[in-house]
């Protein structure tokens, strides 16, 4: 419980002094009821006595009925913190755990599944919050009610006191089995519900490729895997406690038949007033419940125990590191200095000192084969994480010097792949600028070619796009990101090739938002496209996490055995490729056999 307990104070967060406010009010409320269970001693032994002592009875009842009372008021002020902080820290709880996800590097944050960090902010959060709301106050009850009733039991007979002690030496080993298989079983059992999430997001997300495949429904392989496995690591979570757990509720039933047994023996022997054991056995019956129940809430301890711990799991994630020294850019240059980086669990990294300088208000384009490292430049430039050696500046301050907020308030990105939120198109490009005026975002709409496609919808700006901007095609998702980065006016823009997925219609249209985007700033651009950046200040070749060549188009395509040039050959062959005639003629040819057409030229093409 010590450990619980430090993980519900990391839990309640902000609100931990209260929390610990109520768990002194729970102390006392249990006190008090144990006290009021213990005034039934003197209460029976008047009632049983001859002749009865009516002003005694009298008294020991309203002492009963003063501590019943004081109990009440303090449970109702402990039940204050229940229902009226429950809310509160599920709600700050959550607000932390974004917040730790904010200032985590975004390696760290990649190499966690969506649908896992859904399960900790989401039902991880809600079990954090009742377990320090509801649970604390309830252990708490049942540790200190038990404990002041065992020491009374003793103290008024020794011998009945040792019958329950006895009674609690045999059933705490196995209520610590049960506490040992939950803890091991809900830890379990938490990670299958976090991989089952992550797979169910997985499944909704790729619906057209499921379908597609045929894997689709009650028969897909993946997601009848992993819910296979949740149905097994939860039946063998319960089936691992089940024993114990009976076990134990029997001990404690046997040991109030055992304490009514020598109980009647003492009384038939005159050494114990039948009164007092009426007494001791009410006292001894409230006693054994909570010793009952906690073999079962042992269960919900160790289930929320799961749940704070992957909570606090998150929440102690380190941020990403500030260094001592930084200073305001002096222009916006960005510079690589025998950079080498690579991945977690990378065998080979993917740059090796590599050197680059991206010159202020000017167009750099990084091209090159797959693989080779240019996403990991633009990462790098955002500061997605820090190199493992050398120095990344931006207009000469070194970006581990500077805070995450203020770096990225210098940069914009549009990534191929758009991410919309489900929400109105403004909201969607007021991201970049959350106080943007409605003029402002329309302005940016307007640059981007949004606002033509926009003025088309019946609720024009109030139009939801969807999850992931579903409702909209690849060009209006597209154009989107671009009004985003226009309206944050950012001195240095990152561009991951835009264009490559879109059609020609949608590619113009694109193309001429990403030139008023660009203009008088700091600009690089992955490009697959040689074609979109033949105009580039200076292109960059990147083989293998070097650079292999640099230079304009021009300069480039004058070296002949030159990766460039071989790359933009090998387009400009490509750009004539058509169908086999068999194809057209709606034939379809298996893998080995040969077809009516010749192979065009691009057939052997790496480009």
């Amino acid at each position: 419980m010590r450990r619980i307990l430090r993980l519900m104070l990391t839990a309640a967060g902000p609100y931990a002094p209260q929390f610990r406010r109520t768990l002194r009010i729970s102390v006392a409320a249990s006190l008090v009821q144990a006290a009021a269970y213990a005034s039934f001693v003197p209460l029976l032994a008047e009632l049983t006595h001859e002749p009865v002592d009516t002003g005694r009875a009298w008294l020991w009842t309203g002492v009963l009925a003063v501590l019943v009372v004081v109990e009440g008021a303090l449970r109702v002020r402990e039940l204050g913190f229940t229902y009226g902080y429950w809310h509160l820290v599920t709600e700050a709880t959550r607000l932390r755990l974004g917040e730790r996800l904010r200032a985590i590097p975004q390696q760290e944050l990649a190499r966690r599944a969506a649908g896992d960090l859904t399960s900790v902010v989401g039902a991880n959060a809600t079990a954090a919050a009742t377990a320090v709301s509801t649970l604390s106050t309830l252990f708490v009850q049942l540790v200190t009610v038990p404990v002041v009733l065992g020491l009374m039991v003793v103290l008024l007979d020794w011998r009945l006191g040792l019958v329950l002690a006895a009674a609690v030496g045999a059933a705490l080993p196995l209520v610590r089995r049960v506490q040992r298989s939950s803890n091991a079983g809900f830890h379990a059992v938490d990670e299958a519900d976090a991989r089952t999430a992550s797979r169910i997001v997985e499944y909704v997300q790729g619906q057209p490729v499921f379908r597609a495949t045929g894997q689709s429904g009650a028969g897909s392989p993946r997601l009848k895997e992993v819910l296979a496995h949740q149905h097994h690591i939860q039946s063998a979570a319960n089936r691992s406690a089940a024993v114990p757990l009976a076990a134990a509720q029997l001990l404690v039933r046997l040991a109030l038949v055992a304490l009514v047994a020598v109980g009647a023996a003492l009384v038939l022997d005159a050494r114990l007033s039948p009164g007092l054991l009426v007494a001791v056995v009410v006292t001894a019956a409230r006693f054994a419940e909570p010793l009952s129940m906690a073999a079962v809430m042992t269960k919900l301890f160790e289930m929320s125990e799961a749940a704070l711990a992957r909570v606090d799991e998150v929440l102690r994630l380190p941020s990403l590191p500030v260094e001592p020294g930084g200073t305001e850019p002096k222009g916006f240059e960005l510079r690589f200095e025998q950079v080498t980086f690579g991945y977690d669990g990378q065998e080979r990294p993917t740059l090796r000192e590599f050197d680059l300088t991206v010159p202020e208000r000017g167009l750099t384009a990084l091209v090159g084969p797959s693989g080779s490292g240019k996403t990991t430049v633009t990462r790098l430039m955002a500061r997605y994480a820090d190199p493992q050696h050398g120095t990344v500046r931006l207009g000469g301050t070194d970006l581990r010097t500077l805070e995450p907020d203020e770096l990225l308030r210098h940069i914009a990105v549009v990534f191929q792949d758009v991410y919309l939120l489900d929400d109105t198109i403004r909201a969607n490009i007021a991201m970049a600028r959350p106080d943007a005026t409605d003029e402002e975002v329309e302005a940016a709409a307007r640059a981007a070619n949004v606002h033509e496609f926009v003025d088309r919808l019946p609720q024009r700006y109030g139009t939801r796009v969807g999850e992931i901007g579903s409702a909209l095609s690849g060009g209006e998702r597209q154009r989107i990101s671009i009004a985003r980065a226009i309206l944050k006016d950012a001195p240095v823009v990152l561009l991951d090739e835009p264009t490559a997925a879109l059609d020609s219609e949608s590619e113009l249209v694109v193309q001429q938002a990403v030139e008023r985007l660009v203009a008088g700033r700091t600009v690089v651009v992955i490009a697959h496209r040689l074609s979109t950046v033949v105009g580039a200040d200076q292109i960059v070749v990147v083989e293998e996490g070097r650079v292999t060549q640099r230079g304009t188009h021009t300069e480039l395509l004058a070296e002949p055995d030159g990766r460039y040039a071989r790359m933009w050959a090998a387009q400009r062959t490509a750009r004539r490729w058509q169908l086999p005639a068999s194809s057209a003629r709606g034939a379809v040819q298996r893998p080995g056999e040969s077809g009516g057409g010749r192979p065009s030229a691009a057939s052997n093409s790496t480009g």
